[in-house]
């Protein structure tokens, strides 16, 4: 295509159909600057057949009218049957939609007229029709276009925006609405920013006085009017926020934690308020807690005390606090204690609050201390009922009437006349004149002794309980020139081996213990021999035998 030139038409035909239509020129069909710039020129140019205006864009696209064209200028002596373009070149405008005519120096000879319709040289489409023009043809659509519509180079129908016309078609005042085929004016609309409203007349925006009524924006608070806008001025517990535009509460407990109460805050609206917990009251500043007297309201069944924040319940004497509340006082059962079996030596009685102990009926009365058992001595108190010939022995729970008579050749030392109360009756020997086998019997004395002791079940020590102690004459530590001893020995009565006899020295002197070694359970009455040997030389020089009457009580006291 080397040394021709080529023009789209279409743009100067739209021109030209709204100028043939009777549309404004300026019909803003989205055409492109260059395209808009032709459309209007060939809709302003009149006549479709007038073509000595049509504009051309130069090289800095921009329309050029004939007599400025320096192209056209060139034709000015050139004779055209239709159009001159530069150079003296003669060419045939063929008014065909989206045709590009090639320009060439060849075809400016072509004068002929040629009914291009008729002899079928027209490259129309099927959905147009064609017509004949003088020097060229139209490609005509088949279908028209209604009013508000513009066809384009295919023979669609495009929706004309009347609303993008330079001279638009709408009243001043108004707003152009553009419709498919039409278009609708409405008045223009004024819209009011945030506190702001239309005036009466509806044209302009004034301030709206936030303030005014009953109420008001600040609900109850001082209200400040504001050019669009307003302020509260929030009562004291409130604080205004500033976006809400709102007086919102202050939360007091949470902004001064620990500083305005002593002990709880509570938040409450427009303030706050102070409690106390449990055993403290509100003191007169509202503020701090004193200790309430929980006694002064008698919460205790018997004593109160009065703690700091609390109070403490107590019992008098034979009472606890119930386990259920810590408030109500409950007996204590002495009696049924661990230890209840050692409170009383007999038998215990339980009482509101308290106890009371009892003793056997016979032999017993009850100590000061209202617990222990006494043995009544009947002996000493001559509530026995021993006859002149018997001795009284005073034993547990009560008194035996004995009568010890000395053996033959032996009398009753130390006796003038009736020995009242004595535990031990003694007999020495008495030998009368030439007798001489009394003479030879190392048995020098026969005693008597009564012992009364209770009941022990159990023995925690191992070496058993000492009940009787033989007391002699002997020094511990006697000459080393003389070889003699003293041997103790449990002659008869020794029941179930319940005792023993051991030497051992005291102050000086030899002296045997015997001991209980196993549990005696009364009543039980029994006589345990002894004998004391003297031994000089391997052999028993004299021996002392002593008779131990012991009576076992049924009680442990």
């Amino acid at each position: 295509m080397n040394g021709r030139k080529e023009m789209c038409c279409d743009c100067c035909l739209l021109g030209r159909a709204a100028q043939e239509k009777g549309l404004p020129c300026d019909h803003s069909l989205s055409l492109g600057y260059q395209c808009g710039l032709v459309s209007r020129a060939c809709c302003d140019d009149g006549a479709p057949d007038v073509k000595t205006n049509t504009l051309v864009p130069d090289k800095d696209n921009e329309a050029l009218t004939g007599k400025d064209n320096p192209l056209l200028n060139e034709c000015s002596n050139a004779k055209c049957a239709q159009e001159c373009v530069g150079n003296g070149t003669c060419i045939r405008l063929p008014y065909y939609p989206l045709l590009f005519l090639f320009l060439s120096p060849s075809l400016s000879d072509i004068n002929e007229y040629i009914d291009e319709c008729e002899s079928g040289t027209h490259n129309c489409a099927p959905d147009f029709m064609c017509q004949n023009t003088q020097g060229s043809f139209r490609c005509r659509p088949k279908n028209q276009c209604g009013d508000g519509y513009i066809q384009d180079a295919l023979g669609s129908c495009i929706d004309i925006n009347e609303c993008l016309a330079q001279t638009g078609p709408c009243h001043p005042g108004q707003s152009c609405m553009n419709t498919v085929g039409s278009f609708t004016c409405q008045r223009n609309s004024v819209n009011c920013g945030r506190g702001y409203h239309l005036n009466d007349n509806g044209n302009r925006c004034v301030d709206i006085d936030e303030c005014k009524g009953p109420d008001g924006e600040c609900a109850g608070h001082g209200c400040i009017n504001l050019v669009g806008s307003f302020r509260c001025e929030c009562k004291i517990g409130f604080i205004f926020n500033s976006i809400s535009r709102v007086c919102e509460d202050i939360n007091e407990c949470r902004h001064y934690p620990g500083r305005l109460c002593a002990h709880k805050c509570e938040n409450a609206v427009g303030s706050y308020k102070c409690s106390c917990t449990q055993g403290f009251k509100l003191a007169s500043d509202g503020r701090n807690c004193d200790d309430l007297n929980e006694c002064e309201s008698s919460p205790c069944s018997q004593e109160c005390a009065n703690v700091y924040g609390s109070y403490q319940c107590y019992c008098r004497r034979g009472y606890q606090l119930s386990d259920r509340d810590g408030i109500n006082c409950e007996d204590i059962d002495e009696c049924a204690l661990p230890t209840g079996g050692h409170i009383c030596s007999y038998r215990c009685h339980n009482t509101p609050g308290s106890f009371h102990c009892n003793c056997p009926a016979t032999g017993y009365t009850l100590a000061p201390n209202g617990r222990s058992c006494q043995d009544v001595d009947e002996c000493v108190t001559g509530t026995h009922t021993c006859s002149e010939t018997e001795s009284c022995f005073n034993v547990q729970g009560g008194f035996r009437c004995l009568s010890f008579e000395c053996p033959p050749n032996y009398r009753r030392a130390g006796e003038k006349a009736r020995v009242e109360r004595s535990d031990t009756v003694r007999c020495v020997k008495s030998c009368q004149p030439n007798d001489i086998s009394c003479v030879l019997d190392p048995v020098h004395s026969v005693s008597h002794t009564v012992i009364s002791m209770p009941t022990f079940r159990e023995f925690t020590r191992p070496e058993g309980r000492e009940i009787v102690f033989l007391r002699t004459m002997s020094m511990a530590h006697s000459s080393p020139h003389i070889s003699s001893d003293i041997v103790f020995d449990i002659l008869e009565g020794n029941v179930q081996n319940s005792f023993d006899i051991v030497k051992r020295e005291e102050h000086g002197i030899i002296v045997g213990v015997v001991r209980q070694v196993k549990p005696l359970i009364g009543p039980l009455n029994m006589v345990l021999k002894l004998a004391m040997n003297y031994v000089t030389s391997g052999v028993v020089s004299h021996r002392n035998i002593v008779s131990v009457h012991i009576f076992v009580s049924e009680f442990w006291f």
